[in-house]
């Protein structure tokens, strides 16, 4: 079956990265719609094997039926449990693809996009209990203005807190539309759609516990790679790749950088690559997702 989510962003860029052995172990983190995966599988010998995670269960129409696939429908924050279970105690290298699917964004029941009047949902995994209209309804006034200054890098974070709380007094915030209506007059025209767009990035980001999941991610990866295993990663905002950079410059999530008695780094990679790499513009023409992408890679030591 053909993917239904989307092009993958540089593509070939992240299989270079991999550095894929035909009879190695390795890991898609985050499936989607098996872009990514099948061309691991294409690289790959009879012995090679490829575990891909995703929490969305919408991902499972696009799995390949292949004896070298292990498919795990969790978050990848469980990554090292689930290797375990499957009896596989190192890889030789590891992708996470962390942008929003364009099918998440055209599946109008699930509330990730302000394109459609739906219900406010925005989770990833459809069997976890907490909406994005929930979060709205329910946080007091501190905790969403931290929400929208964290997630959404808001300068008005508090002003729309206080909206918001002032309104759900009234009736509930409930569908994209409720949401719309009571924020558009809080932004200028010529930066509406960008505000907005981060005010869904943060309901999304706090829906789905995003930023947790990464660096419980990012920490189990020098557990399970073996020396000289590569960690790709592809960022879309400035939250996650700040992230992403710590955790390859200094084997930490915070970018504490510690040194040995003779001033050199202790940390558990070397970047591949020293400079990030972005999609040229023949890649923007062909695939408008990858426009924001940025690919970071790592060795183990």
């Amino acid at each position: 079956m053909e993917p239904t989510y989307h092009i993958p962003a540089l593509l070939y860029p992240c299989m270079e990265h991999l550095d894929i052995k035909p009879d190695g172990t390795y890991v898609d983190v985050t499936f989607g719609g098996g872009g990514h995966s099948k061309e691991i599988l294409r690289r790959l010998g009879p012995k090679g094997r490829l575990v891909s995670f995703d929490q969305d269960a919408d991902a499972q129409r696009n799995l390949v039926d292949d004896p070298r696939f292990i498919f795990c429908c969790s978050n990848f924050k469980y990554l090292q449990n689930f290797l375990e279970y499957h009896n596989i105690k190192k890889v030789d290298g590891i992708l996470a693809d962390l942008g929003v699917s364009s099918h998440h964004f055209d599946e109008q029941s699930r509330g990730f996009s302000f394109r459609f009047e739906a219900d406010l949902d925005m989770r990833m995994n459809t069997k976890a209990r907490q909406k994005a209209s929930d979060i709205l309804n329910a946080y007091d006034e501190a905790k969403l203005a931290d929400i929208f200054f964290f997630y959404g890098e808001l300068k008005n974070a508090r002003k729309l807190a206080s909206v918001i709380v002032k309104k759900r007094e009234s009736e509930p915030i409930n569908t994209t539309g409720d949401l719309l209506r009571l924020i558009e007059p809080m932004f200028g025209q010529d930066r509406q759609k960008k505000e907005i767009t981060k005010v869904f990035q943060a309901l999304r980001i706090e829906v789905n516990n995003e930023m947790d999941a990464l660096k419980r991610m990012l920490e189990q990866t020098s557990q399970v790679l073996k020396p000289g295993g590569r960690l790709v990663v592809l960022t879309y905002h400035s939250l996650e790749d700040r992230i992403v950079k710590n955790f390859m410059k200094s084997g930490n999530c915070e970018g504490k950088v510690e040194q040995d008695f003779f001033g050199n780094r202790n940390t558990p990679f070397k970047l591949v690559n020293n400079k990030v790499i972005v999609p040229d513009d023949q890649e923007i023409a062909d695939n408008p997702r990858s426009r924001s992408a940025k690919l970071r890679a790592a060795e183990l030591l």
